[in-house]
């Protein structure tokens, strides 16, 4: 059960950058702390120093590897409405990998830090032109998508996303 009064804001804030309320956050704002938080780090992230497109392309690749339908099916969509990815970028980064050397770089340190549990070695993203704001970045950014991936599997988060 949502706690309205508490999580009314946040799902404001929500709604505002959206233009909706989508699932994920409404499972979020039974506990308006999560949703706090969850909101505090995505916005602080992207005005990070990563492009929209690279935290694309790495939110596919942990939803991915962490088999999250919802999250897969959400950055589908943002990635492609958004970041203007192709569906070959779209398929790549949920593989792991990119067509672009240097994102394909960012994109398998996601992949190897989520599956890892954070002991991935960055030294191949450093040698690709990622600076150590970046990987701090991505470090951050697949612990955000892991939150996403977990409430949403534990939740069952019913999808209202297009299907990707």
């Amino acid at each position: 059960m949502i706690k309205p009064v508490e999580a009314a804001p946040l799902l404001d804030e929500v709604r505002k950058r959206m233009g909706r309320v989508p699932n994920m956050t409404k499972v979020m704002a039974n506990s308006p702390a999560v949703l706090e938080g969850y909101l505090g780090l995505a916005g602080a992230l992207k005005r990070g120093a990563l492009p929209a497109p690279t935290s694309e392309r790495i939110a596919l690749a942990v939803g991915a590897a962490n088999d999250c339908g919802y999250c897969v099916a959400a950055h589908t969509f943002t990635g492609t409405r958004v970041a203007k990815l192709s569906a070959a970028e779209i398929e790549a980064a949920k593989a792991g990998t990119s067509a672009d050397a240097k994102e394909a770089a960012a994109v398998a340190f996601a992949r190897d830090l989520t599956e890892s549990r954070g002991k991935a070695d960055p030294s191949a993203a450093l040698a690709a032109g990622w600076t150590e704001e970046q990987i701090l970045e991505i470090i951050a950014l697949v612990a955000l998508q892991t939150l996403t991936n977990y409430v949403n599997k534990v939740a069952d988060t019913e999808n209202d996303w297009p299907a990707p």
